[in-house]
């Protein structure tokens, strides 16, 4: 069995369930569970549909408007003394 429940254990669950919840309302709560999970799937499913279904002349074709580029960096003229004191350094 699933989740490791043994008949009996099941059997157990279901009369303390019945006792708990009475017979009148344990199927109704049944019936709005699996009324709750096939509204899950089908919403779940439905969405993946409705996404591959639509057609090409509805999807947006335009493009993000490009950003403009950093210019780039220009290199300035060094002086003689600049050099020189550079050597220096090293």
């Amino acid at each position: 069995m699933p989740f490791g429940i043994s008949i009996p254990e099941l059997l157990i669950l279901l009369v303390v369930l019945l006792l708990v919840f009475g017979a009148k309302r344990l199927p109704e709560m049944g019936r709005s569970l699996g009324k709750g999970m096939r509204e899950f799937k089908d919403s779940v499913t439905g969405a993946d549909e409705a996404m591959a279904t639509t057609p090409m002349d509805q999807v947006p074709h335009e493009l993000p408007p490009e950003l403009p580029s950093a210019p780039e960096p220009r290199a300035e003229p060094r002086s003689e003394a600049e050099d020189a004191e550079r050597e220096t350094v090293r």
